[in-house]
């Protein structure tokens, strides 16, 4: 007899082939979703691990800030005591300097004359004094030129004087303070 197959094998087959491309779309979504998931979690992870380095850089930063600080009011204090060592060492090299300007004016004051008020502005000094006489009061500014400690002496005023110094003569002067060398100062002592 012959064999006829009358059962819809063609149904069968479309339904089979259906529902093995349904298990095959549904196996891809999976792996997809699967391979999703695992890509998300590695970018999670890279993220985390940026972010942890991000945070370790902030907290470094803010040391490195705080020391910079420390450093810039470390330098800051460091001037400061440069500074006053500085005017400490120039009080200290310009102590001996003015005993040679008071031994100076001594040696060049000339009998017959005497001061009343010393000024010192800068470099300058201005002198009022009594003299017995005019050639007194020459004979000072000569010894001021020949000074190495003095220079320039400028006679502004001469008048005679009040009641209670008979005979003497009131005189302003001004006179130019010059710091000789370290050797001239050698040699003079």
């Amino acid at each position: 007899m012959a064999k006829i197959n009358l059962r819809p094998w063609r149904e069968e087959l479309r339904a089979e082939k259906q529902q093995q491309f349904v298990v095959m779309i549904v196996g891809a979504v999976i792996v997809a979703a699967g391979l999703g998931f695992l890509w998300k979690s590695h970018v999670d992870d890279q993220i985390s691990y940026q972010e942890s380095r991000n945070a370790y850089i902030q907290n470094a930063m803010k040391s490195l800030d705080s020391q910079i600080k420390e450093i810039e009011d470390l330098r800051r204090k460091r001037d400061e005591l440069i500074a006053r060592m500085k005017v400490i060492q120039d009080l200290q090299g310009k102590r001996p300097v003015i005993v040679r300007v008071f031994d100076e004016l001594v040696k060049t004051l000339p009998d017959g004359l005497f001061y009343t008020d010393l000024k010192k502005t800068g470099d300058t000094l201005q002198i009022t004094g009594m003299a017995e006489s005019n050639n007194r009061i020459s004979s000072l500014m000569r010894q001021f030129e020949d000074s190495e400690w003095f220079t320039n002496p400028n006679l502004t005023n001469v008048s005679s004087a009040d009641s209670r110094r008979a005979g003497y003569s009131q005189f302003n002067l001004s006179v130019n303070q010059k710091t000789p060398e370290p050797e001239e100062e050698g040699k003079k002592k």
